[in-house]
């Protein structure tokens, strides 16, 4: 051993993992791990910046194979490991509320909040959610995967305190807020709410480059410094009030102090966009170094008003992968699957631009995951990223529309429901030729209740004009979509699922806005299923046959409005069965019973759909089995109505 080095530098060697140092015993010593003894958030609170710096390592190993297993959402979550420590640190939950926006960065939170162990099932059923679920800890607030939410939450917990004065000894509430979370319109209401209101909130903005950064100067460091000074900023306040108290002159020498205030920072610093609010706006500060993160959180606990703390982290941090993904830094590990529907989408697409110089494609943030990075790449200036604001992605559609382009916006079936307004009466009431291009319809699986797309075919059919599609394999897709080019002057919306879609054959495709009889029976039983229901419609009837049951199949295609011909020839039948992977009620099929009630038939109709229930994460097959939408499920409601004759 050298003269001058220390028993801890003797004990201990140090390695790279991820691009960090990772502490490593040398032969002869045991290792130092930290993860495994991390149950609740008091035991990092003992732990040294050298030991943090070793357990944010152990954690990015850990999440970066949890999610290798079993999916889930990775750049996010290895953004924020030392964010997530610090706060654990300085606030105590859950006595302290910490709110997530977006949900899906809270995985290091779950770890530091005794949930390791659930991550061997990560998204499995009966296993961790990808999500904050208050089902499974006190230290989970809000259930939020749906962005922009957090600060109108952290305003309403504040009211509410204030009103019914149990905030003092109740704790802080912290609003965690990026990942481009900060791009919707619903965060700018609840800042400029919470600004007015002076509520106590602590707002923690992890800037990753998907969300608001202001310039940084050695100026405005050294401003902010001053500024994130709780003494300074009490004195500030004693200073004000006496210069305002002071007899004849006391208003003109607040004033005054105001003004020079306002003067000094509107010369040397950015825009204060937030104290503009009625936010005090400390940082940026970095957001990967614990100690730094710590004195600023300190400094904000003790204000008492709302404040904003600026923190720049680098989403996918410390794996290579993660951090040489330029388009989505693995936000999660999910790609476009040759056959699927969002693949069939992707390509149909670029074609049709290259016929129709007015295609413009929209999307709320997810450019790839919605299948038109092919498209951006062929017309980058026809593509339009607005962030996650899908109101405003709408009615900017319909403003498109109505100067003669033809706006297609794709968004997720779960979130084209946050601009159900804008799709009603910006686009509906004004009859524009918009087209929705929804992907993840139906029941969707792990992500969880707030994902499955089961709601939008409900609400679309009830947009006066609007015409529903609902494709039932690839091909079909591909011609749907030129006929809602072609064909439609009015909205449209096309709705397909997650999962790998069915190749046909090219007589096994319909066309135009008429449904299309696959398999003729005896008159007996009529079986209609939409969209990718159409299989177990199919399967199901391959069933029955062989009890000597005979079954007419419709591929429903168009299911507003419906397909005449479909109608009378159901009507024809004595037992009619829908099916449909969206909610039952106000769905397809109860359009399809009060059709035939409205043509005195008399089919007993039975109606199979997903009830109005929230479902947890499971494997989606496993979720239309247990609703009967299978093909046992469908073979069931035939011999059901067929004894109700």
């Amino acid at each position: 051993m050298a003269p001058d080095e220390s028993e801890d530098q003797r004990r201990r060697a140090h390695c790279v993992v991820f691009g960090y140092r990772f502490t490593r015993a040398l032969p002869g010593d045991q290792p130092t791990m930290y993860l495994e003894h991390i149950d609740n958030p008091a035991d990092i609170r003992d732990l040294d910046y050298d030991e943090l710096e070793v357990l944010a390592s152990e954690i990015r190993v850990f999440m970066v194979d949890a999610v290798e297993q079993h999916g889930g959402h990775l750049g996010s979550n290895l953004g924020v490991v030392e964010l997530t420590l610090a706060l654990h640190r300085v606030f105590e939950s859950p006595r302290d509320l910490i709110l997530w926006d977006t949900g899906h960065q809270a995985y290091v939170h779950k770890i530091v909040t005794g949930r390791r162990e659930g991550f061997a099932q990560l998204r499995r059923e009966g296993g961790l959610s990808g999500y904050p679920s208050r089902a499974e800890s006190d230290h989970d607030v809000i259930e939020n995967s749906h962005a922009s939410t957090v600060l109108s939450y952290a305003y309403g917990i504040a009211t509410a305190r204030e009103l019914l004065d149990v905030g003092n000894g109740h704790g802080h509430v912290v609003a965690v807020i990026g990942d481009g979370a900060m791009t919707g319109g619903m965060a700018f209401e609840g800042l400029n709410n919470l600004g007015h209101s002076g509520r106590n909130v602590t707002i923690v903005l992890n800037d990753n480059g998907r969300s608001y950064a202001p310039t940084v100067s050695k100026l405005s460091e050294s401003l902010m410094s001053i500024r994130a000074n709780p003494i300074y900023m009490r004195r500030q306040r004693k200073l004000e009030q006496m210069a305002g108290s002071a007899p004849l002159v006391g208003d003109v020498l607040g004033r005054g102090i105001s003004a020079t205030k306002a003067a000094i920072r509107d010369m040397w610093e950015p825009p204060a966009f937030f104290e503009d609010l009625g936010l005090r706006y400390i940082g940026p500060y970095d957001g990967h170094d614990v100690e730094s993160i710590e004195r600023a959180l300190r400094n904000a606990k003790e204000f008492e008003a709302p404040v904003v703390v600026h923190f720049m982290t680098e989403k996918g941090r410390g794996h290579a992968p993660a951090e040489n993904d330029t388009i989505k830094l693995m936000h999660d590990t999910g790609s476009i699957k040759p056959g699927s529907y969002t693949a069939a989408f992707a390509e149909t697409l670029v074609k049709l631009g290259e016929i129709h110089p007015r295609i413009v494609a929209i999307t709320a943030a997810m450019p790839d995951s919605t299948g038109l990075l092919a498209f951006s790449e062929r017309f980058p200036d026809r593509c339009l990223d607005v962030g996650i604001a899908e109101q405003h992605a709408v009615a900017a559609a319909a403003g498109m529309a109505m100067e003669g382009l033809t706006p297609v916006v794709a968004l997720y079936s779960t979130f084209l429901t946050r601009a159900i307004d804008q799709v009603n009466l910006d686009v509906g009431l004004h009859g524009e030729h918009v087209v929705f291009c929804l992907d993840r319809a139906g029941v969707t699986g792990d992500d969880g209740p707030s994902h499955h797309g089961v709601l939008d075919m409900v609400l679309c059919m009830k947009v006066p004009g609007m015409t529903v599609m609902v494709p039932s394999s690839y091909q079909e897709l591909e011609v749907m979509l030129g006929d809602a080019i072609e064909l439609c002057d009015g909205p449209v919306s096309i709705r397909w699922p997650k999962t790998q879609a069915v190749i046909v054959q090219e007589n096994m495709v319909g066309s135009g806005l008429t449904g299309r009889k696959v398999r003729t029976g005896d008159g007996g039983v009529c079986l209609i299923g939409a969209g990718k229901m159409l299989q177990a419609c199919l399967d199901a009837a391959e069933v029955l046959a062989e009890e000597g049951i005979d079954v007419t199949v419709w591929d429903p295609r168009i299911v507003k409005p419906l397909d005449g011909e479909m109608l009378r020839d159901a009507a024809s039948h004595d037992v009619v069965v829908s099916v449909e992977d969206g909610f039952r009620e106000g769905g397809v099929g109860t359009a399809i019973q009060l059709a035939l009630e409205d043509m005195n038939s008399d089919a007993q109709v039975e109606v199979l759909g997903v009830p109005v229930e929230y479902f947890q994460h499971a494997n989606p097959d496993v979720i239309l089995e247990r609703l009967g939408l299978d093909t046992v499920g469908v073979a069931s409601a035939v011999r059901r109505g067929l004894s109700k004759r």
